[in-house]
């Protein structure tokens, strides 16, 4: 860790892990006495990813949170009371008691996305955020996290190559935490770097310790920062791990004990809170300040969630689809002349040219010989003028070579 950031960030950091922690060691205890009715998944050890990454964000950045993120919710402004409620099915909670889990959002105030269980889909959904805050001239980020396991699906490839085709200011983060599920990364990915990956769609990368709650916001800030600047999307793989099953009800027997003692020694607040006391930013006093703050807000807002009434019977048959502006009034905020996006400012002359099959100049500075196949070669020999104009030109084609100027070659690149 390096001393880099003001005194206050530096805490604020700790504040925030620290409560993403005790938000989560309460709900055990609600789990525990049924008071939960839903899954629940925790964030135990990657604690530093959610902070450090959603505090690298603006307000009017964008967010969308999987089930191990609370920790960004805490940070993006949402009280403990709603992920309390929302988990208890209470009809104060966000979705009204409609859901038993993290799947929801806040798209009027706090720019969150709710979670989808659709691992992967959220990518291209933050790609089309942060498309349309460019379009609209808000200059905003996107950001959402994935997992190791997610990884592997359709959509997160998809969707990384449509946002870097269209160099949209997005930020993903991979959290390897070395279990999908119960299968080992090993067994699902034959890449030591998961950060590899960007290079299949020619878009920058990093690697981070996932523990290292200051190598994240700084990771994340540099990242937030090139996307927003244009140079499009980034990928951020941060390395961590998993010290807890998939849900409560997973007790992760499939982990070798020699692997968790091994991550338990790195147990990120424990690592950030010698840190901060080596660097003097916190004594004991300090830290007791923290604590007895946190005591008091979470038994506030559980008091508050465990007197909130639950839903209503007949509320079952409401808001089941949305209708239009009972439902919710979101508008679009433009914040650049809607003529620049829009006939005839926004117009571009269809021009294409197709000279045989393309045109352009190859590596060695002459246009590239790529032809049809019924398209004569600019040159035939004396020999094959008596070949069927099928196959002389095959045989010639074979003879040259097209040698593709790599992608990297105009630019260094940079992970």
């Amino acid at each position: 860790m390096k001393k880099e950031l003001t005194r206050q960030q530096y805490l604020d950091l700790y504040y925030y892990m620290r409560l993403n922690r005790a938000v989560e060691d309460l709900m055990v205890k609600l789990f525990r006495q049924n008071k939960i009715v839903g899954g629940l998944y925790s964030s135990l050890g990657q604690e530093a990813i959610s902070v450090g990454t959603a505090y690298a964000l603006e307000k009017k950045d964008w967010l969308a949170p999987m089930i191990r993120n609370i920790g960004a919710l805490l940070v993006k402004g949402v009280r403990p009371r709603d992920v309390f409620m929302q988990h208890m099915a209470k009809y104060d909670s966000p979705t009204k008691g409609k859901d038993g889990t993290s799947h929801f959002g806040d798209l009027d105030n706090l720019h969150i996305v709710s979670p989808i269980s659709m691992l992967g889909d959220l990518i291209p959904v933050m790609t089309g955020v942060a498309m349309a805050g460019r379009y609209l001239g808000q200059k905003i980020v996107a950001m959402t996290w994935i997992g190791d396991g997610g990884s592997s699906t359709g959509v997160f490839h998809e969707g990384l190559n449509f946002a870097a085709v269209q160099k949209a200011p997005f930020v993903l983060i991979l959290e390897n935490n070395l279990w999908a599920y119960s299968t080992p990364v090993r067994k699902q990915v034959p890449l030591e770097n998961l950060a590899d990956r960007a290079k299949a769609y020619g878009i920058e990368s990093y690697i981070v310790d996932g523990n290292d709650v200051v190598a994240m916001y700084s990771t994340a800030k540099e990242a937030v920062e090139r996307a927003r600047a244009g140079e499009g999307p980034i990928l951020i793989e941060a390395k961590t791990f998993r010290r807890m099953g998939h849900a409560q009800h997973d007790p992760a027997e499939y982990v070798p004990k020699e692997m968790r003692a091994y991550w338990e020694a790195r147990d990120p607040i424990a690592l950030y809170e010698k840190f901060l006391t080596g660097e003097n930013l916190l004594d004991v006093k300090g830290r007791k300040e923290i604590e007895e703050k946190i005591n008091t807000l979470l038994a506030k807002e559980r008091d508050f969630a465990e007197n909130s009434p639950l839903p209503p019977p007949e509320f079952a048959e409401t808001g089941v689809y949305c209708t239009g502006d009972d439902c919710h009034k979101i508008r679009a905020k433009w914040e650049r002349p809607i003529a620049e996006v829009t006939p005839p400012r926004s117009s571009v002359e269809a021009v294409w040219t197709v000279p045989g099959f393309g045109s352009g100049k190859g590596s060695g500075g002459a246009h590239a010989p790529i032809h049809f196949g019924d398209t004569q070669p600019a040159e035939t020999k004396p020999a094959e003028a008596g070949k069927s104009a099928v196959q002389a030109p095959a045989k010639a084609a074979a003879k040259k070579t097209v040698k593709a100027l790599p992608a990297s070659a105009s630019k260094k690149a940079r992970r």
